[in-house]
């Protein structure tokens, strides 16, 4: 009798671990809605469900913890008619889909160079911001931005990066995630090659 309940019991935390683990695997770690005519959207302009397309957004919806919104602000913006907007409450710092921001990736070429920019105001976040060359099960990154320093005013970033020279790495991933409360407003995303041609994003 002692050896059945010992077996069930067994039994039923291998069922547990399984099921946690196929939870982790099927949980929905972002939120995106693609539209191939509106290209990278890097002023996020082009909005379908309440949500900029052609990005995967950590959202209020899919991070474990924490509490934001999400905001189109047609009020403070650098190009276009409206910019991106964390008004952000509680997150965790441990960034990626544990905290708020986005992600894309891009068709990219082993060994190019591709130009990044984008501006960004801030208020109490700390950020970071990284690019990597990635393939199907690897990945190169980069952090080019970490910092907790508040712009009232818009400010430019710009950073030049080399993708890794092996031909497996064809994808270019660019990643923000905001790992502090506060207001943190970003727009006018631009990734495009040598030849100033923009990235195809993949999504």
């Amino acid at each position: 009798m002692i050896n059945l309940v010992f077996r069930n019991s067994n039994l039923i935390f291998l069922l547990v671990i399984i099921g946690s683990i196929l939870i982790g695997c099927f949980k929905k770690v972002s939120e995106t809605v693609r539209d191939e005519s509106a290209g990278i959207n890097g002023g996020f302009e082009v909005i379908k469900s309440g949500l900029p397309v052609n990005w995967l957004i950590y959202s209020p919806k899919t991070i474990p913890t924490g509490n934001y919104d999400l905001i189109l602000d047609t009020v403070e913006y650098v190009e276009g008619k409206q910019s991106l907007k964390f008004l952000v409450h509680e997150c965790s710092a441990m960034g990626g889909w544990y905290s708020p921001g986005f992600c894309n990736e891009f068709k990219a070429i082993p060994a190019q160079m591709y130009k990044i920019s984008f501006w960004i105001k801030n208020d109490g976040c700390e950020f970071m911001v990284r690019i990597g060359g990635v393939g199907t099960k690897i990945g190169k990154y980069e952090i080019i931005v970490n910092s907790k320093e508040s712009y009232n005013e818009w400010k430019y970033f710009e950073y030049d990066y080399k993708m890794p020279a092996e031909e497996e790495y064809n994808r270019l991933r660019l990643e923000t995630s905001i790992l502090h409360p506060g207001n943190f407003q970003i727009d006018d995303i631009k990734i495009a090659d040598i030849h100033g041609e923009s990235v195809v994003p993949i999504i």
